[in-house]
């Protein structure tokens, strides 16, 4: 194996290891406090979702469109990989929206609440867009993806910003920091991301690519496996990959404690606010 490729893998394998002990003790903790039983296993169970999915991903990494594969098993196939990706995804969106419809409620923002209700159905379509491109092998389903990514993602920032100064200034910082991440995210996407997906799709184009159908990309998504370790096939994927197996993790296992923070802060003030007997 190229060694930059192997010092790499090794470095997923890695921080994948640490997510989810990381997860664990958070989960530890989770259940230590006697008023997290709402939100809080909510986000819980949502972060499993999204932190071992993406530590399966880390272990077998594989590059959809040309089929690649580290390793030569039917579990670093595409179909299975894909399917795993969408749950952690799905999983991922969830808690932001899950986030956002709390501070929604606690700023009593009736446009927040919207769009805390219309981000998984959207990511839902993306996910359709992403398995469009993946079975055909057209990346011009990613550059759809990626950008209704983009787009719930501006509206998420655009909503924490806007009711933030109308909530309680123990979540400030919290939403001060996602509007922050959101924004560089949201710049990421349609500076880096889209654009990428965009030149490829372009390219094959201008060699008048022959795509799959649907159904003949279900057989060779099955079956069709490339395996290679150079380190010229990967460089592409590195920068994505490598954010996405750990900030984007760190994201969704912060954003456990942060709603279970701020359960126990409201519960905390509940009982300040309490007439006494």
């Amino acid at each position: 194996m190229n060694d930059a490729t192997l010092r790499w893998w090794t470095l997923l394998c890695a921080v994948s290891a640490v997510n989810i002990a990381a997860w664990l003790v958070s989960a530890m903790l989770v259940k230590s406090r006697p008023h997290s039983a709402g939100s809080g296993r909510l986000q819980l169970m949502l972060s499993a979702g999204y932190v071992f999915g993406c530590a399966y991903r880390s272990v077998l990494p594989v590059y959809d469109v040309q089929r690649l594969c580290m390793v030569d098993s039917w579990l670093s196939s595409v179909i299975v990989g894909r399917s795993v990706a969408t749950i952690a995804e799905l999983c991922f969106v969830a808690q932001w929206a899950a986030l956002l419809r709390e501070t929604a409620d606690e700023a009593r923002s009736t446009p927040a609440r919207i769009v805390a209700r219309w981000v998984v159905p959207l990511i839902a379509v993306a996910e359709l867009c992403s398995w469009h491109a993946v079975l055909t092998t057209s990346n011009l389903g990613h550059v759809i993806e990626e950008s209704i990514w983009g787009l719930c993602a501006a509206m998420l920032v655009a909503c924490l910003y806007a009711i933030r100064p109308r909530c309680a200034a123990r979540t400030r910082p919290l939403l001060g920091f996602c509007v922050l991440a959101g924004a560089a995210y949201v710049l990421y996407m349609f500076m880096v991301d889209v654009p990428m997906y965009w030149a490829r799709w372009v390219a094959d184009e201008a060699l008048g690519r022959d795509y799959l159908g649907v159904a003949q990309g279900i057989v060779d998504a099955s079956m069709r496996r490339v395996v290679s370790h150079r380190w010229e096939d990967w460089r592409s994927e590195v920068v994505w990959m490598s954010l996405y197996f750990s900030a984007a993790v760190w994201l969704s296992i912060g954003l456990v404690h942060a709603s279970a923070g701020h359960i126990r802060a409201e519960r905390g003030g509940s009982r300040r606010l309490a007439p006494s007997s």
